[in-house]
Order: structure tokens, then C-alpha cells, then sequence
């Protein structure tokens, strides 16, 4: 929906008076007035429009509000209207070329409208002449809810803050601050949607609230990489380690295990750990741990010596071996 100049339509200054908005809002009105340019689809969405703007300018509440809001209005189309705006009624009263005032149904006003202000939509009834609210659920709001992987593996409570907007004492937007105590299943995956039942935006005439779906999005993690269900670690090992065989301790989310990594394990090759990924109890997958041989950047004279010494008896040929695979 774009933004809609009321003060473009009728013609008239930011400084207009009430009554030069009223003169604007007349003279433009008689000239495209539907019932004098029969068949013109244009003139009649003009003859709306101008309808639209009158009806929230010569209103010193809603232009107040309209002022505030201005091209931002989508950041705060979730304002609840002032005080007052609860029981408001909708009669174009304007005097056109056939007699008596023109009486508009809901589909009079504008997407931008309905949402600015609450206007006629479904949620309205006809009484009195016009147009009375009658109890509407509030729309459902939508929120990202960060979780290190940890916190996502254990679930449990967390406090929540976010920012609402509202109208103040003064009938200006104003933002607060909303703490909630979220309960994050165990083991919830990235994507997953979590609903907090009538934490939306509010209703409107007594309408109940709407929910707040919370998107939850998994940041990166220092140690382990996520894929899907499973989670991949790299683990470094010594050359002779890699030889000779080791125990090493390594970090799941569950906490530390001890790995037994077989003599002669070749660099890139993987690991399962079964059931230590992410997921619930019956779903969880599972911690590949993969390993890479480190080599030191420097060595000493004795070191070198060693080395030396390993390469000369040595027997084995690198560059004839095949690699990989993984252990289970």
C-alpha cells in the first residue's frame, strides 16, 4: 500500500486552515462528482479519494495522527487509535450536485486508510448513520527469536524484550519496551515457528488480541557447524597422534566425550557420534567429528633431526595412499 498525500488530493498546505480544507474539499468535489461524469471510473476513484482526505483533515484527532505518521505510517500501522477513535462513526456529509449528502459503505475507503486508522472494514457495522466498530480480533505479529545452539539443544525459559508501538497521553506514536517469558522446546530447530497466544496486536473495541509468532533463528556457533538435525566439528590432531592413535576428550552439546581415534587415521576423516546433535528425544541426530592433522609452523634443531631421521626410514608413500572414509 503506498502512502497517500491528503493534503496533495485536496490542494491545499500542511498550514491549512479547517476552513480552507473545507472550501478545498467542496470545490473539487462538485467537479468530479460521479453523478456529473457518469461512466468515468476515474472520477469516482478521484471523488474517493477526496472523500478519504476530507475525512481525516477536518478532523483534528485524526490529522493530528496523520501528521505524526506522515510517509513512516507503515512503522507504526500497528498504533492503536486514541482515545476516542473506539466508537467513531464514518458519514460523508459533503453536499454533492443531486441533493442530500453522499453516504459511503466500507469499501469507500482505502487499504491505506483501513490500516492507518482502523477504518470501515470487516469489522464494522452500519448504525447511526454511518458506520460503528464493532469488537475485532487484533492481526498476529511476527518477531526473531536468536538462539545459540546450546540454548536451542536444552530449551527452557528465556526473557524476551521487544518493542511496542503505542499511542502516548498526548496522541503521539511512542514506543515501549514488552519483556516476555518464552518456553523454547528442547531441541527446536532453526526455522521453527513458536506461537505465543495473544501476544499480538491488539483488538480493537474489546476485540481479543492477536498471537506473536516467533521465527527462531540459530547464530552461528565458534565450535560446531549445523546441518540440518546433525552437527560437524573439526578435530586437531598431532601427526603422531594420528599414527599412533589417541583418546581425546571433545565438546558436544551434551558435554565432553572421550573419543578413541584408531592408529593410522588419515586427515579428513570423520567420526559418529550418534544422538549427540540437535532435535528432540526421539528425532536428534547426530556430532560427525572430523579430523585434520596440524603440522608445527617451527620446529627445533632436535625436532628437525627427528624428523629427518622418520623421513629417511620411512617406507611410506603419501601420494599412493587414498584417504577418507568415517568411522561410526
Amino acid at each position: 500500500m503506498e502512502y497517500k498525500d491528503y493534503y496533495k488530493i485536496l490542494g491545499v498546505s500542511k498550514a491549512a486552515s479547517q476552513e480552507d480544507i473545507s472550501k478545498a474539499f467542496k470545490k473539487k468535489a462538485r467537479a468530479c462528482h460521479p453523478d456529473l461524469n457518469p461512466g468515468d471510473s476515474c472520477a469516482e476513484a478521484n471523488f474517493k479519494d477526496l472523500n478519504e482526505a476530507n475525512e481525516v483533515l477536518k478532523d483534528p484527532e485524526k490529522r493530528k495522527l496523520y501528521d505524526s505518521l506522515g510517509p513512516n505510517w507503515q512503522a507504526g500501522q500497528n498504533f492503536q487509535p486514541p482515545p476516542g477513535f473506539d466508537n467513531v462513526r464514518f458519514h460523508f456529509g459533503g453536499q454533492g450536485p443531486g441533493g442530500g449528502g453522499q453516504q459511503f459503505d466500507a469499501s469507500a475507503f482505502s487499504d491505506f486508510f483501513e490500516t492507518l486508522f482502523g477504518g470501515a472494514q470487516p469489522g464494522f457495522g452500519r448504525g447511526g448513520g454511518g458506520f460503528s466498530r464493532r469488537p475485532a480480533r487484533g492481526d498476529d505479529a511476527q518477531a526473531i527469536l536468536e538462539l545459540t545452539l546450546e540454548e536451542a539443544y536444552r530449551g527452557g525459559g528465556k526473557a524476551l524484550s521487544l518493542q511496542e508501538q503505542g499511542i502516548g497521553p498526548d496522541g503521539r506514536p511512542t514506543m515501549n519496551t514488552k519483556t516476555l517469558q518464552v518456553n523454547i522446546p528442547a531441541g527446536v530447530r532453526d526455522g521453527s515457528k513458536i506461537r505465543l497466544s495473544g501476544q499480538g496486536n491488539p483488538g480493537h473495541s474489546g476485540g481479543s488480541p492477536g498471537d506473536l509468532y516467533l521465527h527462531v533463528r540459530i547464530l552461528p556457533h565458534a565450535v560446531f557447524k549445523l546441518e540440518d538435525n546433525n552437527v560437524t566439528m573439526e578435530l586437531a590432531l598431532a601427526p603422531w597422534e594420528a599414527v599412533l592413535g589417541v583418546a581425546v576428550s571433545v565438546p558436544t552439546l551434551d558435554g565432553q566425550v572421550e573419543l578413541r581415534i584408531p592408529p593410522g587415521t588419515g586427515s579428513g576423516k570423520k567420526f559418529r557420534l550418534r544422538g549427540k546433535g540437535l532435535g528432540g528425544a526421539a528425532h536428534r541426530g547426530d556430532q560427525f567429528v572430523r579430523v585434520m592433522i596440524q603440522v608445527p609452523a617451527g620446529v627445533s634443531g632436535e625436532e628437525k633431526t627427528l624428523w629427518e631421521k622418520l623421513r629417511d626410514v620411512s617406507t611410506f608413500a603419501p601420494r599412493s595412499v587414498s584417504g577418507g572414509g568415517s568411522h561410526e
